[in-house]
């Protein structure tokens, strides 16, 4: 194909966490990796980091693992020679469109279907878009993935419910709030989990989100990200007195919320817990105590489960739109192949026009030159309609090179600039 589009991609299927987090990439640094290849001579690319992977998309007729590795290791300082094992080149085009997709879509997300990650694309999109370093191909790539994602939220029950024990919590938070209007919600711990719900909370219909964590500066740095609130761990007793919903991910060989702690609390308490942590964090005889609600891990994993069985069973209908977005993609990716010709083929009739008339204007007054100028381009038009139609033809058939060869001969087109 004409664009050769190829990406370097370190998921969770080969790298392990910790080396996954060593390459990941926020706003900045992606945009910095982003210059580093335009400044290398890459005029189309788009970097995707996210908690499962940091892929790199782009556009070049030779492979350019060398230079990705290269900027990737300066970026992060790191010497990413030891780490080379885990990355995956792919560089057939369209295996690297394929992936994308996938991707995108859901289907290769860790919680299948994950209702983030299309976000997470526009946002790389955004980014690339911004540096000018999303062509014609990326631009229409990302549209008709961006087109078949939505027929997949319309006509597909694959993003339905829950698939993550973060979004199932959330999901109760939603759930309560129906009954207490605007609660506070206390997130205890912010490991990937806790954070995960943190992600999960911003733009829910709570009150306040207060985040506390043993230590201090991740519930800080957390809190700017989402623009929430964060508290010191040694006002803990503090929060449970003022919060409706305490979704706890801190794990302990005793339970943080003990019976004890939850029992000083005023007997007028109306308390949800939501503990998403093994070992448990809230302690089973705190049910027991009138106006405290629990769910635990096996409560929010038996909404799990339903929720990727029927993700599942929408698998055959998510990947039969894909494959119509990866055929109406693949043609308009053919047809441009002949786009060049189609280009110097008008600039030659153009050049043949443009003489001819030369010898006849300097005779002719301003009414007549632009009677001639107004003919002889209809006649152009009419001219080339042909040959542009058997040409997007040949391209649906897999034939256009031998169409394009006789054109080449015929016109002499080799000579002509594409303008």
């Amino acid at each position: 194909m004409l664009y050769g589009f190829k990406a370097l991609t370190l998921t969770y299927h080969t790298a392990p966490v910790e080396v996954r987090e060593r390459y990941a990439l926020n706003e900045a640094e992606a945009k910095q990796l982003l210059q580093m290849l335009q400044e290398q001579g890459i005029q189309e690319a788009m970097v995707l980091s996210t908690c499962n992977r940091t892929e790199i998309y782009y556009s070049s007729e030779e492979p350019q693992e060398a230079l990705l590795f290269y900027a990737l290791g300066m970026l992060k300082s790191y010497p990413i020679d030891q780490d080379k094992q885990y990355f995956l080149h792919l560089g057939d085009q369209r295996e690297a469109v394929r992936h994308l997709f996938e991707v995108s879509l859901g289907l290769d997300s860790q919680v299948l279907g994950d209702l983030q990650i299309i976000n997470q694309v526009k946002r790389a999109y955004q980014w690339a878009a911004d540096l000018n370093m999303a062509g014609p191909f990326l631009h229409r790539l990302m549209h008709t993935i961006f087109f078949v994602n939505k027929r997949v939220v319309q006509q597909t029950a694959f993003r339905d419910g829950a698939a993550s024990t973060s979004y199932a919590a959330v999901e109760i938070a939603d759930e309560i709030s129906t009954a207490i209007h605007e609660p506070v919600v206390l997130v205890v711990g912010v490991g990937e989990i806790g954070a995960d719900v943190c992600r999960n909370l911003v733009g829910r219909p709570v009150g306040e989100v207060i985040i506390t964590n043993r230590t201090y500066e991740k519930a800080e740095a957390l809190a700017a990200e989402t623009g929430f609130r964060a508290e010191p761990f040694d006002k803990l007793d503090a929060l449970l007195h003022k919060a409706d919903i305490i979704i706890s991910s801190v794990g302990m060989a005793q339970p943080l919320f003990n019976k004890e702690r939850v029992a000083a609390l005023p007997i007028a308490s109306f308390k949800y817990f939501i503990d998403l942590a093994i070992p448990r964090s809230v302690a089973k005889e705190v049910e027991d105590i009138p106006g405290m609600v629990v769910y635990n891990v096996d409560d929010i994993s038996q909404r799990v489960q339903a929720s990727l069985e029927t993700r599942k069973q929408a698998i055959p209908q998510v990947r039969a739109l894909m494959e119509e977005g990866l055929a109406e993609f693949e043609e308009w990716s053919k047809e441009m192949e002949v786009s060049p010709t189609i280009k110097k083929l008008k600039n030659a009739l153009e050049e043949i026009r443009q003489k001819e008339i030369a010898k006849y204007l300097k005779h002719l007054d301003e009414k007549e030159r632009a009677a001639v100028e107004r003919v002889t381009k209809s006649m152009i038009q009419k001219i080339i309609q042909l040959p542009v139609l058997q040409l997007k033809a040949a391209c649906k058939r897999g034939e256009a090179e031998t169409l394009v060869d006789v054109l080449n001969d015929l016109f002499n087109l080799e000579k002509q600039a594409v303008k």
